[in-house]
């Protein structure tokens, strides 16, 4: 019984490069459909999606593609760390269902974490010969994705919506009497799961007040959800040894991003250490939102980024609440974060995706 929890134990004992190992798969995605996505909307120059039917459209439509898989290919890449090849796909769908449901990154670390642990103990199972080499083929796949599916379904996916409904109605029920409160509250949520359910609704509450013609909160909206990712990119350029090779090379993409308002360019460096960086965006975005709020900025899009400029009402405060939601970013994730510890690099392991799982066939 000892020897099973410890193994237990173990596996969350190494939490973190599971996640680094579902962030390696995840950032090629997040940076190729990112700028691609970034370009198309920057060259719109309008904010929001690229009229339909034009080249741009298609662009955005190509990066959107691109992000979509993002979170399925984290969840597929954390189990894989876990469980191996099997892990693989219950991860994928796992993560895709996170998606679908709106539980955004944080919902598709979830997925990994069970999709992985789910496999790893469904391979201990020992069935008769006959049957063991349906083990990786069939059982495997099919249990483990029923298993982490309707948890993702049922238990993760399911209260989402309340929750969603609960926040809206809290902020519709703010009174702009208090506008540094409201841009406190824009920036939490905006930094909180960066593009999930709890950002979303402050960002379709963006809409729907520009919609009813009121800007003030699209304004704080436009500087904080640019924040995160530009501020994390800072961080990696003023404080380098806190941040791996691949975060380094995810902070230019973030940039480009964040200057047109995608605040997803953050997910890399939050889904690779969300305990650090999700305060970090949190407490940035607030910042910058509260710092809009005060200076009187507006924006007539429900967008945001640098590229809303020309649509920003009081420009100079616009730029100068960025600027603080920014160096609250880096201080808060330059603060939190430890240095990078190199580890020693492995052997070639590329034959070693030719196996198959021969313990269940021999």
């Amino acid at each position: 019984m000892n020897a099973a929890w410890n193994e237990f134990i173990g596996i969350f004992k190494e939490t973190r490069k599971h996640l680094m190992t579902g962030v390696s798969y995840m950032l090629p995605f997040v940076v190729a459909g990112g700028v691609i996505l970034a370009a198309s909307v920057a060259l719109f120059g309008e904010g929001g999606v690229p009229t339909e039917g034009t080249l741009l459209n298609d662009l955005f439509n190509i990066g959107a593609q691109g992000l979509f898989f993002m979170v399925p290919i984290l969840s597929a890449y954390i189990a894989f760390s876990i469980a191996d090849r099997s892990g693989i796909a219950p991860g994928a769908i796992g993560g895709a269902i996170a998606s679908s449901t709106g539980a955004g990154f944080l919902g598709g670390i979830v997925s990994g974490l069970l999709a992985g642990l789910v496999c790893y103990y469904i391979k201990k199972i020992k069935l008769p010969k006959a049957f063991a080499s349906l083990m990786p083929i069939i059982i495997i796949p099919i249990l483990g994705t029923l298993i982490t599916a309707s948890f993702m379904f049922f238990v993760v996916g399911a209260p989402i919506a309340g929750v969603m409904d609960y926040l809206t109605q809290f902020l519709t029920n703010l009174s702009d009497s208090n506008k540094i409160l409201i841009g406190i509250v824009c920036g939490l949520m905006t930094g909180f799961d960066l593009g999930g359910p709890v950002n979303k609704v402050s960002f379709t509450f963006a809409v729907a007040t520009v919609s009813a013609g009121i800007y003030t909160y699209a304004g704080a909206s436009a500087v904080a959800v640019c924040t995160p990712p530009l501020g994390l990119a800072l961080a990696t350029f003023i404080a380098s040894r806190k941040f791996t090779v691949e975060e380094r090379e995810a902070g230019k993409g973030a940039f480009a991003m964040g200057l047109v308002g995608i605040t997803e360019g953050a997910i890399p460096f939050a889904a690779n250490d969300p305990l650090r960086i999700i305060p970090a965006t949190m407490l940035g975005s607030a910042a910058g939102a509260a710092s809009a709020y005060m200076f009187g900025v507006t924006c007539q899009v429900a967008w945001a980024g640098l590229i809303m400029i020309p649509v920003v009402g009081n420009v100079l405060g616009f730029l100068i609440s960025v600027a603080i939601g920014m160096a609250v970013t880096a201080g808060v994730a330059i603060a939190l974060k430890k240095d990078v510890v190199l580890e020693a690099p492995k052997a070639d392991d590329s034959n070693e995706e030719l196996d198959f799982d021969i313990e269940y066939i021999s």
